[in-house]
This record gives structure tokens, sequence and C-alpha cells, in this order.
């Protein structure tokens, strides 16, 4: 039981980090969320976003990390 919460407590830090990073991207003018691919459909009273370009992206920049993490944390 106590290497659920650690890996929870891990889970939550990592997660703080990655949010405070896109918080950080946003405010620097990286184009997440508005990449070609990024499907948005607008009507009167009706709105549809789906991130689809942006979010391969975050998932191939998160796959690389956390690979070279686990690479690190294996030595």
């Amino acid at each position: 039981m106590e290497n659920i919460g650690r890996y929870l407590m891990i889970g939550g830090i990592f997660l703080f980090l990655v949010g405070g990073l896109v918080f950080l991207g946003t405010k620097f003018g990286l184009p997440f969320g508005r990449l070609p691919g990024d499907i948005r459909i607008e009507r009167e009273g009706f709105s549809f976003y789906f991130p689809l370009a942006s979010s391969i992206v975050i998932s191939i920049i998160l796959t690389i990390i956390i690979n070279l993490v686990g690479r690190f944390w294996n030595k």
C-alpha cells in the first residue's frame, strides 16, 4: 500500500509540472490548441472543440520524456 501512495504522489507532482508548463507555454505564445488539425466547430448556440493535433504532439513529447526518465531511473 505504501508503494501505491508513492506512485500517486509522483504522478500528482508530474501532472502539476506538466500543467505548469502548459500554462507557461500559453503565456509565451506556444500555439497548443490552435495547431492545424485541431477540430473546431462553432455554430450559433453550439461549439465543439477537439484538439487532435495538439494531443498528438503532447503525447509524443511526453512519451519521449517518460522513456528518457525510465532509462535513467533503471541505471
